[in-house]
């Protein structure tokens, strides 16, 4: 197995298209060719991940946060960042950072919080805009099934849990080919109108390129009349944060007690109790501050996430309850999500979760 096949799985299920600006997640170091002998999952990538992967036989670090977020002009070791990137290079490990497009799905990071939590009926809690295409184009009623069904391999007609979706119309079509052309209905050099069928389906912007190959290689005619639509429709199931309900409803001091036992945390930073059960509860992993004006508006009793800065605190407003629970702990069970997905689809292949706990965090306890 291929670095390449590792990677493209991967990007397949939370593509680079749905990071943020800022990051720099995909294959940072190493030959998209090489043979994968096993695979190291982590949080951060450290000078000791990587000696942890070359004494397990692991050529493969898949890390949630890059070793990279900024350009780099020297590489002399001056700081950790470039001593990893030697260190990697210089052993042979690909470095790979699959980080906000692994947060921006709704099977992601934030799922497997809400799912900690045991949270129902779970939602992206700020989808994403720009994401989403429409294709519309033009071809004889006796093809049309042909060509959706192609558009539809290809990736397209998915809105939500449903698939094949596509709008139909009839109508006719004219042209005239000029004498050099084989038009696949009518004849060279003479008028003609042909019933055709309009047909519409929406698609990710990250695969037009195959959808449009879908449609030009399934479609009869030699010139294909078709229109490309960038749409400003929220993406339902990509975006930042998660929401859902809790059930039963606890009291605030027993829900922050859930909180600790299931996200493995020893401290909370948290906004006074509310005078309410919490039913409604918002989560980001990471830095989530940006979020809270989404969460109040979204009706949420607490908000769940990490690097709430000191007057952030006082935007709760009693309106809504924060709950810090630190940066390394909301993420620390993404390397559990990666390491079932990655299991799931090469069974053979040796996928290792890190022993060290990379967190740069300390509490101290007199």
């Amino acid at each position: 197995m291929k670095v390449a096949e590792l990677t493209g799985f991967l990007e397949g299920i939370a593509p680079g298209a749905y990071q943020e600006s800022y990051d720099n997640a995909g294959l940072i170091t190493g030959d998209p060719g090489m043979d994968v002998t096993g695979v190291l999952l982590s949080l951060d990538c450290t000078e000791a991940i990587v000696d942890e992967a070359l004494a397990s036989g692991c050529n493969v670090i898949v890390s949630h946060h890059p070793i990279i977020f900024k350009g780099l002009k020297k590489l002399n070791g001056k700081n950790y960042v470039e001593r990893v990137v030697i260190k990697a290079i210089r052993s042979h490990v690909a470095l790979f950072a699959i980080h906000t497009n692994l947060d921006s799905i709704h099977t992601g990071v934030n799922k497997r919080i809400c799912d900690r939590l045991g949270l129902s009926g779970t939602r992206v809690l700020q989808p994403k805009q720009g994401l989403l295409r429409k294709l519309v184009t033009y071809c004889p009623h006796a093809q049309a099934d042909h060509v959706r069904q192609a558009l539809f391999r290809a990736g397209a007609g998915q809105i939500g849990d449903y698939s094949e979706c596509s709008f139909n119309q009839d109508g006719f079509g004219t042209f005239k080919g000029a004498e050099q052309t084989n038009p696949f209905a009518g004849h060279a050099g003479q008028p003609h109108r042909e019933p055709e069928t309009r047909i519409e389906t929406v698609y990710n912007a990250q695969d037009e390129r195959k959808i449009l190959l879908a449609l030009l290689e399934s479609h009869p005619y030699e010139e294909v009349a078709y229109d490309l639509f960038r749409l400003e429709n929220a993406h339902p199931q990509v975006g930042s944060g998660m929401i859902g309900w809790l059930e039963p409803a606890v009291e605030p001091g027993e829900f922050l007690r859930l909180l600790q036992e299931k996200m493995e945390t020893e401290v909370i930073r948290h906004t006074a109790l509310l005078n309410r059960p919490i039913r409604k509860i918002a989560v980001c992993g990471g830095s989530g501050s940006f979020l809270l004006q989404e969460a109040i508006a979204a009706g949420a009793d607490v908000f769940v996430t990490a690097d709430f800065k000191y007057h952030e605190f006082f935007d709760a407003d009693g309106k809504i309850m924060i709950a810090d629970i630190g940066h390394y702990e909301s993420e620390q069970f993404t390397s559990d999500l990666l390491g079932e997905l990655l299991k799931g689809r090469f069974r053979e292949l040796r996928v290792l979760k890190t022993t060290q706990r990379t967190n740069p965090v300390l509490y101290f306890r007199a």
